[in-house]
C-alpha cells in the first residue's frame, strides 16, 4: 500500500488515468468494506460482488476526474452507493420467510410450496467482510453491522432511506457528508434518516447479547452434537422458548421451542448420522455448514445454518438450504470422511 502513495499523488496532480495494476493496489484495501456496504444495501453477496466490481471499474475509468476534494474512500462509497441505488430500482427486496407471513402452526403438516420468483436474502461469509482479527474493536463493530436481523430489516426500506440509515447509523457519517454523497441538502438527508428510523424495526438487544466465549463454544458444540445424533430432546433444550426456525427457500417457518422441535423431529432429524456439521462463520454470527447424507451414504452440501445466540440459548436458526452457497465459504461439496 505504501508504494502506491507516490503513484496516487502523481496521478492526482497530473489528472491522468492510473494503470489497472496501480489502481488495484490503491483500492484493494477498501474492497472488504465496500462489499459489506453493498451487501447491507442489497442483501445478497452475489449482487454485492457485482456492484463492487462495477464500482471499481467506474472508479478506474473516471479516476482522472477525481479532484481529491474528498478522500478516496468517500469517493468510492459515493460510486458504490449510487450503483446499489440503481440496482435496487430494478429488483425486488430480498426477504426472509418471516417477512412474508405468519409462522406455520402445524409442524407435522404439509409445507408451503417453494416460491421460485422470490429472491431470498443470503448470508455472507465473515472472511469476505470482517477486518483483521488483530483489531478486536473493529471486528466487534463490523460483526454488528452485518447481522442477519439488521440486513433483513434494512430490506424493508426504500433505497435512499436505506442508504442514509446505513451511512449515518452504521458507518457514522455526518449529515453533510451523506447529503454531499447523494447530491441532496443536509435537511433532506436528515428527513430521509428520520423516516428510515421510524420505519425500521431494530433487532432486539437481547438477541445480540452473547455468552462468554467458553460458554458459547459449549453451546455450539452441544448443538452440533445434538444435530448429528438426531437428539431432538437435547437440541430443544438449547432453544429459547421463543426460538424461531427459518429455512429459505422454504417459505414456511416456525416460532416457539415446541413447534421447532416437533418439526425437526418429524422432517429433519429423523435418524442419527443423517447430518455432518462443520463450523464456519457468516454475518458475524455462529454458523454451521450442514452436509446431508444421501441414500448412497455420501454427505453432500445441504445448508448454511446461521445461528443467533440470545442469553445462554439459541433464539434463531436460519438454515439457508442452498448448496450453491458452499463455494463462497471455501467449503467442498462433499464432507471429508
Amino acid at each position: 500500500m505504501a508504494a502506491a502513495a507516490p503513484v496516487t499523488a502523481r496521478a492526482e496532480k497530473a489528472g491522468v488515468m492510473l494503470g489497472s495494476d496501480d489502481f488495484a493496489r490503491l483500492t484493494e484495501p477498501f474492497r472488504p468494506e465496500l462489499l459489506a456496504h453493498c451487501y447491507r444495501m442489497l442483501g445478497s453477496v452475489y449482487d454485492a460482488e457485482d456492484q463492487v466490481q462495477e464500482t471499481l471499474v467506474r472508479a478506474w475509468r473516471s479516476y482522472s476526474e477525481f479532484q481529491g476534494r474528498s478522500s478516496l474512500r468517500t469517493w468510492l462509497y459515493r460510486i458504490a452507493t449510487n450503483a446499489c441505488l440503481r440496482a435496487i430500482e430494478n429488483r425486488a427486496r430480498r426477504p426472509m420467510p418471516s417477512g412474508l407471513g405468519a409462522p406455520g402452526d402445524d409442524p407435522d403438516g404439509p409445507l408451503a410450496p417453494v416460491l421460485p420468483e422470490v429472491r431470498w436474502l443470503q448470508p455472507i461469509p465473515d472472511a469476505l467482510v470482517l477486518p483483521n482479527p488483530a483489531d478486536p474493536a473493529s471486528v466487534a463493530v463490523s460483526r454488528e453491522s452485518v447481522r442477519l436481523a439488521l440486513i433483513a430489516a434494512l430490506q424493508y426500506l426504500p433505497g435512499r432511506q436505506r442508504a442514509v440509515l446505513i451511512l449515518r447509523d452504521v458507518l457514522g457519517w455526518h449529515a453533510a457528508e451523506v447529503a454531499d454523497l447523494l447530491g441532496i441538502t443536509p435537511t433532506a438527508a436528515n428527513s430521509l434518516l428520520q423516516r428510515a428510523r421510524e420505519r425500521q424495526v431494530a433487532p432486539a438487544t437481547d438477541e445480540i447479547r452473547e455468552p462468554a466465549e467458553a460458554g458459547q463454544r459449549e453451546l455450539l458444540d452441544a448443538y452440533a452434537e445434538a444435530f448429528q445424533n438426531a437428539d431432538v430432546g437435547a437440541l430443544t433444550k438449547l432453544l429459547r422458548e421463543d426460538a424461531v426456525l427459518e429455512m429459505p427457500p422454504q417459505p414456511t417457518w416456525f416460532a416457539g421451542r415446541q413447534r421447532v422441535g416437533r418439526f425437526l423431529a418429524s422432517r429433519v432429524l429423523t435418524e442419527p448420522g443423517r447430518f455432518t456439521m462443520t463450523r464456519t462463520a457468516a454475518n458475524g454470527q455462529p454458523t454451521f455448514a450442514a452436509y446431508l447424507r444421501g441414500t448412497d451414504g455420501v454427505p453432500r452440501a445441504h445448508a448454511i445454518q446461521v445461528l443467533t445466540v440470545g442469553g445462554a440459548r439459541l433464539s434463531r436458526i436460519v438454515s439457508f438450504n442452498d448448496a450453491g452457497l458452499f463455494p463462497l465459504f471455501g467449503l467442498p461439496g462433499i464432507a471429508a470422511s
